[in-house]
């Protein structure tokens, strides 16, 4: 049985996440979205990690071998401890490419497993959480952009209901 680790802060989850995790369920037998401390984004988030939490499980449920966990401190630490093959990074473009590479380095130094990168499909290539966060604060439309659930968090969470 194969387990790969999806790490991010998923503040929210949105639906190039839930394609990287259908996607990486065609390579694993399982996906754990692991919703994990961001120190440089630290006071950033606009959710709670108990949200962030509840939120992604409600977007997977319906979604067969993925499963949502926190990552209390090391991604390496916390991939040893699950027996994971592989950590899953979603990749929307070269500057995502940059970021992630020396993570994946320092992850396989630290000794995690290998880090498997997997492409945004075109449909998904501009989502990202702060753009998501960014449209709802100023009252956009973002139902195309994550999961009913996240949306009408998103609306609560700011006020628009």
């Amino acid at each position: 049985m194969t387990l790969a680790v999806y790490p991010g802060s998923f503040d929210p989850i949105t639906t190039g996440h839930l394609d990287v995790v259908a996607r990486a369920l065609t390579l694993f037998d399982r996906v754990v979205v692991g919703i994990a401390h961001n120190a440089a984004k630290s006071g950033h988030h606009l959710f709670d990690a108990e949200t962030r939490l509840s939120l992604a499980r409600q977007a997977l449920a319906q979604l067969p071998g993925a499963e949502v966990d926190l990552v209390p401190g090391l991604l390496a630490d916390y991939c040893r401890g699950r027996g994971a093959t592989a950590i899953v990074k979603g990749l929307r473009n070269g500057t995502d490419l940059d970021a992630e590479v020396p993570m994946a380095l320092l992850n396989r130094d630290l000794g995690g497993p290998e880090t498997v990168f997997l492409a945004a499909a075109p449909a998904h290539a501009h989502v990202s959480s702060s753009l998501v966060k960014d449209v709802a604060r100023h009252g956009g439309d973002v139902s195309a952009l994550v999961p009913p659930v996240v949306a009408a968090a998103l609306r609560q969470e700011l006020g628009q209901d």
